[in-house]
């Protein structure tokens, strides 16, 4: 016979993070707690919209579906453990997730825009030989949660500066990670990103990057219509085997090929970001920019020069300033658009290829260097 004074045992209950489900999931989930679908879309803006994580706030909820949530939803985000604040008006957060591991996302005003550079990996599955990130090894995967809450964190922590115009207004998944060999997480997250009853954000404001995943290529084009950068960064197979050793199993023309089935189910206005790091006496001649005028023809591109940020044990040299130009100078008398990517939170280890965050490193990558890496001490 039981004890009357026997201590009564709860059975934990694991709630459902709502942050990264998109309007589908959430349909879904209200569906099967017998409620309306357009819960999802009550739900929805009140998360994403307003930035509500407090489930008794959304007023136009009953208050019994309210306590019903609490107990079995949240919405939870990572840990802001590093802001940073550069001169030059960039912002950068280390964000702690669950598993101890740490991320790294970048605020980039600019004029009337603000772009958030999103990680979609703790540290990154590829071994670009430039890149400080690619050091750090690779551990996992991001949650699509874990990458919303980029977005979700940004928009509540700017808002806290009470400052005209430092919003979020472009999405670029160019931080830590590459974003299409996180597919799935990724598509739900651009869901959220696109969706009307979330962030709202045009299809022309958020920009995937990758090194060149062709199937990945061919299926975001299939589920949605955003921008694509591809990270070139040299014009023959042999370099870019060093450089961007995934080139070993997707080489340049089938690279190219990928690239041209993209932009033909663009609409005209549709460019391709082309991002080229320029590197001294590497990839930055006068043959090798006349080389990716040719390696170009037929595409509608914006070339996108990017100068080296230099981090310890690299082994390569930041072009000169007059280098980038001549280089530049040549692709603009070809008629392609080009730009010069103005270096950006350098000060705070926040400009491209320096995020690092922190990473269990579960590839062992970052045994092959021996000194410490660039990057924050965490």
């Amino acid at each position: 016979m039981k004890s009357v004074n026997a201590p009564v045992r709860f059975k934990h209950i694991e709630k459902t993070n709502l942050l990264g489900m998109n309007q589908q999931e959430l349909e879904a989930f209200f569906s099967d707690l017998g409620e309306k679908r357009f819960r999802a879309s009550q739900v929805m803006k009140w998360i994403h919209q307003l930035n509500v994580d407090d489930f008794q706030q959304m007023t136009n909820i009953s208050k019994s579906m309210q306590e019903k949530l609490q107990q079995i939803a949240e919405v939870r985000t990572p840990q802001v453990i590093v802001d940073q604040l550069s001169d030059d008006g960039t912002r950068k957060w280390v964000l702690k997730l669950d598993d101890g591991n740490c991320i790294e996302t970048v605020f980039i005003p600019d004029d009337d825009r603000g772009t958030l550079c999103v990680s979609s990996q703790v540290g990154c599955a590829l071994d670009c030989s430039f890149c400080s990130t690619a050091r750090q090894g690779f551990s996992r995967n991001l949650s699509s949660s874990e990458i919303v809450a980029q977005i979700w964190l940004a928009t509540r922590l700017l808002e806290q500066e009470l400052k005209p115009g430092r919003k979020v207004t472009n999405v670029v998944l160019m931080g830590m990670g590459e974003p299409l060999l996180n597919f799935e997480n990724l598509v739900k997250a651009i869901d959220l990103f696109l969706d009307d009853n979330a962030y709202g954000l045009s299809k022309r404001r958020v920009t995937v990057s990758t090194a060149g995943v062709l199937p990945a290529i061919d299926r975001l084009s299939k589920r949605h219509d955003v921008q694509l950068a591809i990270s070139l960064h040299a014009v023959r197979d042999d370099l870019r085997d060093e450089l961007v050793p995934l080139n070993k199993k997707y080489p340049l023309k089938e690279l190219l090929d990928t690239c041209h089935r993209f932009m033909a189910d663009r609409s005209p206005r549709s460019r391709l970001t082309i991002e080229y790091v320029l590197l001294e006496g590497v990839n930055d001649s006068d043959q090798d920019a006349r080389d990716l005028i040719k390696l170009l023809k037929g595409l509608s591109v914006m070339v996108n020069l990017i100068p080296f940020n230099p981090f310890e044990g690299a082994g390569y040299k930041t072009s000169s300033g007059n280098t980038v130009r001549r280089f530049q100078q040549i692709l603009v008398k070809a008629d392609i658009t080009t730009v010069v990517r103005r270096t950006r939170g350098e000060d705070i280890d926040a400009a491209c290829g320096q995020l690092v965050g922190k990473v269990t490193d579960k590839s062992r990558r970052e045994q092959k260097f021996i000194k410490p890496r660039f990057g924050m001490s965490l």
